[in-house]
């Protein structure tokens, strides 16, 4: 992948966190000094908000549950020209994120999107692998979508992302998100990126059970309708 120096005061990076005290704990201090962090604290009962805060990040607080709830209140708080997301659980290399943003700040990309390559076995459940892959392919059929993964770590421009209007606030959002932005037109790239072991002490809302991929991919249907 690419390494490239992002300039600063071009992008904001927001993290929709519930329950990720340790793991902020770690990746915050490895996030470019050129990103200005937005900590979306999305109902969590543990130290995340104050762990965010110590660590420099701005913190907002989202009661209503749901990762597009986060999302929504993370891009509701950027204020620079491009925005990008990364979960918060320290499955993502934050240095990862240059390519992507140096691909929507050149222009080269509406919306550039990390491709997940684990780094050890049992990182990527088969269960979420699966329900990811038959998103992708749906939106591929219906849209012509070119990517290969839900673009768990993206970049793209705040404006065009607010103009979209993206309603889901549970787990389709990234379906819906993509959905809207292929129907729009917007030019993709994707980039390969190291996908970790999520940090101790947290655990997955998503992959972590069966149950709550059959959850998410109940919402990937709705976001697809």
């Amino acid at each position: 992948m690419r390494h490239v120096p992002i300039a600063d005061g071009v992008c904001d990076l927001v993290l929709p966190c519930r329950d990720e005290a340790p793991a902020l704990a770690v990746l915050l201090p490895k996030v470019p000094a050129q990103l200005h962090v937005i900590v979306v604290d999305n109902g969590s009962s543990d130290a995340t908000a104050d762990v965010a805060a110590r660590l420099g990040a701005s913190v907002v607080h989202e009661d209503e549950p749901g990762y597009g709830a986060a999302v929504a209140a993370g891009l509701a708080a950027a204020t620079r020209p491009v925005v990008a997301f990364m979960d918060g659980d320290g499955s993502f290399d934050p240095a990862d994120l240059a390519a992507l943003v140096d691909d929507v700040a050149a222009g080269r990309a509406d919306l550039a999107a990390g491709r997940r390559r684990p780094v050890a076995a049992g990182t990527w459940p088969w269960h979420a692998r699966a329900g990811n892959a038959l998103a992708v392919r749906l939106l591929h059929r219906r849209v012509g979508l070119p990517l290969s993964d839900l673009a768990a770590m993206r970049a793209c421009r705040r404006e065009a992302l607010l103009a979209l209007g993206v309603h889901d606030r549970r787990f389709g959002y990234p379906v819906e998100m993509l959905r809207r932005a292929a129907a729009a037109g917007w030019t993709f790239s994707e980039h390969d990126v190291a996908y970790h072991p999520r940090a101790a002490g947290t655990r997955s809302k998503v992959s972590g059970s069966v149950r709550g991929t059959l959850r998410t991919a109940r919402d990937f249907t709705r976001a697809l309708s």
